[in-house]
């Protein structure tokens, strides 16, 4: 399986985490913040995952021992010679000033906490809800669909 199928792939995997996660807070059987601490993680992990797999794509990079990268400083050096591609440049903007950044900042998702120390209730710390997933889903496959088109053309 090549990169992009794989990135391919681990956005599929993300859109059916958000489907059923659609689906849970419909119900309302599970308090929406469990739900959050249930779904956020995976779900982000596999457009992370997606991100890293169409950088290799782009820089047309082997696969590092660790894995696909998940972000561009993680990327593997390139063959002597061999020039990062401009889309590199434009990922690791949005990286630090954009949509991407906030996928990729570390957060307390699966960590509760708790409002008072009589009370069992928790919070899902600063997780987002599906609402953001999906925008990110969004704006991740259309990216990918430019770029690719792009490298189609190459």
């Amino acid at each position: 399986m090549d990169f992009r199928a794989r990135a391919n792939h681990a956005l599929y995997l993300a859109k059916i985490l958000l489907a059923a996660w659609r689906s849970d807070l419909e119900q309302q059987r599970i308090p929406s913040t469990t739900l959050a601490q249930a779904y956020a993680p995976g779900a982000r992990d596999h457009l992370i995952t997606a991100y890293g797999w169409f950088l290799l794509t782009v820089s047309q990079a082997s696969v590092p021992p660790a894995g696909p990268p998940r972000c561009c400083d993680e990327l593997p050096p390139l063959p002597a010679g061999k020039v990062l591609p401009g889309e590199i440049n434009e990922f690791r903007q949005l990286e630090a000033s954009g949509w991407l950044g906030d996928m990729l900042r570390t957060r307390d998702i699966d960590t509760p906490v708790v409002r008072r120390p009589d009370n069992l209730a928790v919070v899902a710390g600063d997780a987002p809800g599906p609402e953001q997933m999906e925008g990110w889903l969004g704006a991740m496959s259309s990216l990918f669909d430019r770029m690719g088109d792009s490298l189609d053309e190459c």
